[in-house]
């Protein structure tokens, strides 16, 4: 009897076991839906606001970093701090329309990008997809930028802004100050939408609620 009985549990709770294990992983993870999560997350990151996010500290130590810190004593020195604050304030207004007018170009960088392995990308966590497009794409979007960030400036007639604040200051530090404003500035405006957008990428990897699109809801909602 025991012989007739083992046999029948034993079918019985195959399928049970089979049953369960399909409906707990329900979604299979394939390439295109992980390529395709990972762009509309991005482009997410990408569009958030950048409103009040360049501070006086952080203009300061991208036209003066290092050493050249040392710099703002000289300009205190020679009478140009009050100027120096009034040119910060009106920087860090020029980089927050640089970072609104670039981010078609994100959206671009994003829609053309290709994933070798998405799939890897969702599994690693954390910022890995920011991570990947600022590997694969960072430099040619710093270089889209730059026109950007020039018609910033003129718009905000900072260049004739620097050029008289940066006269003394050369001779002060001996000329070891980049003077190319726009370049700086291109890499401040990029280096903030990458961490805007990492910071977003954590967000939705983590709180439901940021999960604003089916798919995102249905790649980030599970540990792969």
């Amino acid at each position: 009897m025991k012989k007739l009985i083992l046999p029948i549990l034993f079918s019985l709770v195959i399928p049970a076991t089979f049953s369960c294990g399909s409906s707990r992983l329900g979604y299979n993870l394939n390439q295109a839906d992980a390529a395709t999560a990972l762009r509309q997350m991005l482009e997410i990151g990408a569009r958030e606001s950048l409103s009040g996010a360049f501070s006086r500290d952080q203009i300061m130590t991208t036209l003066f970093p290092g050493e050249l810190g040392k710099t703002l004593n000289s300009l205190q020195q020679l009478g140009l701090i009050t100027e120096l604050d009034r040119f910060t304030n009106t920087v860090s207004l020029a980089s927050e329309r640089s970072a609104e007018r670039s981010i078609p170009i994100f959206v671009r960088a994003i829609d053309n990008m290709s994933f070798t392995d998405a799939i890897r990308v969702i599994k690693d966590g954390g910022t890995s997809g920011t991570d990947y497009l600022k590997n694969a794409t960072g430099s040619e979007i710093r270089t889209a930028i730059k026109p950007v960030v020039q018609d910033a400036l003129s718009e905000y007639k900072l260049n004739e802004q620097w050029d008289k604040i940066m006269k003394p200051a050369q001779t002060a530090t001996k000329n070891r100050i980049n003077l190319d404003l726009s370049n700086l500035l291109a890499g401040l405006v990029t280096e903030k939408m990458f961490q805007k957008m990492a910071e977003k990428e954590v967000q939705i990897r983590t709180d439901a609620s940021a999960r604003t699109t089916p798919l995102l809801q249905k790649v980030f909602s599970r540990s792969w």
